[in-house]
């Protein structure tokens, strides 16, 4: 095996870890008697509950937009090089994640190393696929060849398990 196809295993692997880390903390929490759900209010009467839900909502935003196949659904330029769509995909992602990344402050460390390893591992296979395709290649050849390799491995599943993570968590402030 080559060392881009062991460091995305490591970085999935570090992503199935964390969300499994957070499912089962949260199911002990949640076997343990249930205080009355109160938001966090300060002395004056300030509750950060909705700052923490549109932070939840926001990264469900952000995990669908640097989701692959929606990368490439919506960046797709007929006409570029295959290296060329490969910064597209790369550059979008960064700033779709740098746009949002003020939302770690309202969530859990948990729920925010879960997106940041999504955007790490969607980041390492756009550079693998890249780097095992001709140098001729076109855009769209890169594009079908992430979409296959999403498929093969089974590298969908990682994005509804980040969805399901911040989803049971913002449950579980609305609760």
């Amino acid at each position: 095996m080559d060392t881009s196809t062991v460091s995305l295993i490591i970085a999935v692997l570090a992503l199935l870890i964390a969300v499994a880390a957070f499912f089962v903390r949260n199911s002990k929490t949640s076997s343990a008697p249930a205080a009355p759900a109160t938001p966090r209010e300060s002395a004056d009467g300030y509750t950060s509950r909705p700052l923490q839900l549109q932070a939840y909502e926001r990264l469900v935003v952000l995990t669908e937009r640097i989701a692959l196949p929606s990368l490439v659904n919506r960046l797709n330029q007929p006409g570029l090089s295959a290296n060329d769509m490969r910064i597209v995909l790369v550059e979008n992602t960064r700033q779709e994640y740098e746009y949002n990344a003020s939302q770690q402050i309202y969530v859990t460390q948990q729920a925010w190393e879960a997106v940041r390893n999504f955007k790490d591992q969607n980041i390492m296979l756009i550079n693998r696929v890249a780097a095992s395709l001709a140098p001729e290649a076109s855009g769209v050849d890169l594009n079908k060849k992430i979409l296959e390799t999403l498929v093969a491995q089974k590298l969908g599943e990682v994005h509804n398990m980040v969805l399901e993570a911040l989803n049971h968590e913002a449950k579980q402030l609305m609760g």
